[in-house]
């Protein structure tokens, strides 16, 4: 069995075996052509192993804190799915520039108070990027969760993440990529002037 089906079947067991806060029960896992139509709508692929999840193990409901958001259609307790709140969140950044929202960052996990979990589906490895905008300062409200996709997965599984009350490990990092991502970073300086 490859890591990839190994860290899939912890997964499912553990989805089995417990509920985030505000789910019932495991939603079932999506159909083919869903991860194809969330990608069609974002413009973007998803990570394989993020689309292993959905296919897999369920449309949500598993994973730390609120757990997993479903991915392209809302549940019935009303929570956005992921491709909903991408895009919404796409458009609210256009409306105020201040506070921009990362080009192909997808919103995967509600933490409440606003902070979301998100998977930077640009980046090889997946990285998962916290965003916590209770700062009241975009710049300063994207953080590194996870390195990568699995890495986080490995950290909801053997209870090691930041957000568990017994980790006395590091905060996650400030994202430095944001600014670049979001056009906010620093500009090209112009070449020097050529004496004539």
């Amino acid at each position: 069995m490859s890591e990839n089906e190994q860290l899939l079947a912890r997964v499912a067991d553990k989805a089995r075996n417990t509920r985030p806060w505000g789910w019932d029960s495991l939603p079932a896992p999506v159909d083919g052509t869903t991860p194809s139509r969330a990608e069609a709508a974002l413009g973007f692929s998803l990570p394989p192993l993020l689309t292993e999840l959905y296919t897999r193990i369920g449309d949500g409901g598993f994973g730390p804190e609120y757990g997993l958001l479903p991915l392209l259609d809302n549940p019935p307790s009303g929570e956005p799915a992921a491709v909903t709140q991408y895009l919404a969140n796409r458009e609210d950044g256009l409306k105020d520039p201040d506070w921009p929202w990362p080009e192909g960052v997808l919103p995967i996990s509600h933490w409440g108070c606003a902070m979301y979990a998100c998977v930077d589906c640009r980046s090889p490895q997946a990285t998962v990027l916290l965003f916590e905008p209770n700062a009241d300062d975009a710049d300063h409200a994207w953080y590194v969760d996870a390195p990568s996709l699995t890495g986080w997965l490995h950290t909801w599984l053997d209870g090691t993440g930041w957000y568990e009350e017994a980790n006395e490990g590091p905060e996650p990092l400030p994202w430095t990529d944001f600014p670049l991502r979001t056009g906010r970073g620093p500009t090209a300086a112009a070449p020097p002037a050529q004496a004539s």
